[in-house]
């Protein structure tokens, strides 16, 4: 019994040690992404910190308009690594959504951030679901300055419940979020999932399934 007691102590304090020996925070100033760099990481390799300039901290075009002229009547414009590559190892992106009369910005996730949402101008109807088995949708209608927080990795959504156009902008808690869009990846995967997976997944027939599958 004691043997047991000392090797579990052992563990625990083996894995404290490692857990602390972890750094969470930067260990330079800044980390600008190298887009021209091939190696793999978990991020960006960092370019040299003297060559780094002003432009890799700065991005213009927020103030623009979206084009909403598709079929979501909606578009995102993203501030990630991807557009500042000063952004790299901060842990923060944002974007701008502009969204046509009834447009809405799809159900989809964020699998490596949280979102929050400020309204400026317009009416939003917003939500996220939690996750199973309870799956509650938990939602709110937004007015201009109305502030609306999704948790990572829930899905959620945005719809324009106005019939002027609407306008947020939103943060995230990561320079890389990601985006998974639930319509595009169950229906619109390439290769396609098997007819059979999902028809038995939604309960459907297979000719609802094909027609979802067309549209992506």
């Amino acid at each position: 019994m004691a043997h047991h007691l000392l090797l579990i102590s052992l563990l625990a304090f083996t894995c404290f040690s490692i857990s602390s020996a972890f750094e969470p925070s930067p260990l330079q100033d800044f980390c600008v992404a190298d887009i021209t760099n091939a190696a793999l990481v978990n991020g960006r390799v960092c370019k040299d910190p003297k060559l780094a300039q002003a432009s890799d901290f700065f991005f213009t075009g927020l103030h623009l308009p979206g084009n909403t002229s598709n079929s979501f009547g909606s578009k995102v414009t993203p501030v990630n690594v991807a557009q500042l590559p000063g952004l790299n190892t901060l842990g923060i992106s944002m974007v701008r959504i502009d969204y046509a009369p009834w447009g809405v910005n799809a159900p989809h996730t964020h699998p490596r951030a949280s979102e929050i949402l400020t309204v400026l101008e317009g009416t939003l109807y917003v939500g996220f679901v939690t996750s199973n088995p309870e799956n509650r949708l938990i939602a709110k209608t937004l007015q201009k300055g109305d502030v609306f927080v999704f948790p990572v990795g829930l899905i959620h959504f945005q719809r324009n419940a106005g019939y002027g156009n609407a306008v947020a902008i939103a943060a995230l808690s990561s320079q890389n979020p990601g985006v998974v869009s639930v319509g595009n990846a169950v229906f619109g995967s390439n290769p396609p999932i098997a007819s059979e997976v999902l028809t038995k997944s939604f309960q459907v027939g297979k000719n609802v399934v094909d027609r979802l599958q067309a549209q992506f």
